[in-house]
Parts: structure tokens; sequence; C-alpha cells
């Protein structure tokens, strides 16, 4: 589904972030990419959104060559992918049900199908009863399900998970990621990228390990060995 080929990203002047980077993700894998602060994983994943462009080599979506397609091509890729992140990108001043219907209205789903798939997707992941709530009256885990719950909410074919623990305790992140063991066994792809050595000793899923900008390892059911 996304292949990585010699990919290489330099920051002017001549910060080297990534180097030679070369790796594929299959369609419904579970993935964690894991590394030092600085290593280069929030590039790698930016690349992946297109956000960012290599300075060499390809990156490839579906077959697609993501430098080489245009705005809307790269629209309609991400139109397929979920975001999660450590900081929640809640909307501060809308409901729990208002934040989440508001991104199926941008993607044009029509009033009859965001009213019975909101409340069904709140009550999934443990918020039926939080619907008519604002994000300041949520628990710091309660607020990451919600952003669980806009990634997932328009079924995209992966979602990436940014590190989504980061300002958890134990408990609510045993939830979080136990939403995107879910969302994995439903057939979504997730790439998940975390400093969280227990997280990823527990999962027991493939790990790609960066240091330095360079994968060192890559285990179909790796640990956390930095």
């Amino acid at each position: 589904m996304i292949k990585f080929k010699n990919v290489t990203k330099i920051y002017p002047p001549n910060s080297v972030v990534l180097e030679d980077i070369s790796f594929e993700i299959k369609e419904g894998e579970f993935i964690s990419i894991v590394g030092k602060s600085g290593a280069g994983k929030t590039t790698l994943i930016r690349i992946i959104l297109g956000l960012e462009k290599a300075t060499y080599g390809e990156v490839f979506f579906d077959g697609q060559n993501i430098s080489a397609i245009d705005s809307d091509g790269l629209q309609k890729i991400r139109r397929r992918i979920g975001g999660i992140y450590q900081d929640y990108k809640l909307l501060p001043l809308k409901t729990v049900y208002e934040n989440v219907s508001y991104i199926m209205a941008i993607e044009g789903k029509d009033n009859e199908e965001i009213k019975k798939e909101v409340p069904r997707i709140l009550e999934v992941i443990g918020l039926g009863e939080k619907i008519n709530n604002f994000p300041r009256e949520l628990s710091g885990g309660e607020q990451q399900r919600l952003a669980v719950a806009r990634a997932f909410v328009n079924h995209p074919d992966i979602i990436i998970a940014d590190e989504p623990t980061g300002n958890l305790d134990p408990y609510n992140t045993y939830e979080v990621i136990s939403l995107l063991e879910k969302i994995n066994k439903a057939g979504k792809t997730v790439i998940l990228s975390t400093h969280d050595r227990e997280i990823i000793n527990k999962l027991g899923k493939r790990v790609v390990t960066i240091e330095n900008g360079k994968i060192i390892r890559d285990e179909e059911k790796g640990r956390f060995i930095i």
C-alpha cells in the first residue's frame, strides 16, 4: 500500500533528517515506528501525508508516486487517511457530536447519514453519554477517544497515530491502543508512532526502528530496543 524507495529528506542548509529509507507497509498491517525524539519519525509521517516531499527517492501510495501527482491527487490520498495526534486537535467550541459530524460534513456526507453514523461511532468508542459535552468537559482519555472517532468516522483505509498516548495515563493509554487494535482487526492499516516502550512490547506487532534518520531494525514481531 505504501512504499518508500531510497528516500532521503534534507532540510536547508544541510540537515539530513531521513537517509536512504526503504520499506513497505502492506494493506491491513499494524506497524509501529519507533525512535528517539529527532530520529525522523514525524518527517516520515508527513511525507506519507504528502505534507513534505522527499529530497531524493520515491514514495508510492497504491502504486502512485506521491511526488508526481497534483494537489487534487494528494487530496484524494489524504481522504483515505485518518490522523490521531498527541494534542487531540479537537474543535473547542463544538460539542462531541459536532466535532465528529463536522468531519463527515466536510467530506460531503448528507444529514441523514451523519445523524445515523455519529451516535453509532460515539457509542462504539464509549462516548455515547457525552454526546452533548464540549471537549473541555472531557478527561484527557475521553478527548483522545473523541479524536479516534473523528479519524475513523469516514472509514479511511489508513489510520496514522502520531504519539497518541503521549499525554495519557496508563489506563487511558490501554483504552486508546485497544481501539487502534479493533480498527486494525476491522481491516484498516494502522501506523503508530510512539516513544512508549511498554506499548510496543505488549503489542507484538511489526516494529520499524529509526535512529539518526536511518532504519536500523525492521522486525515482524518487534520490541522497543534503542
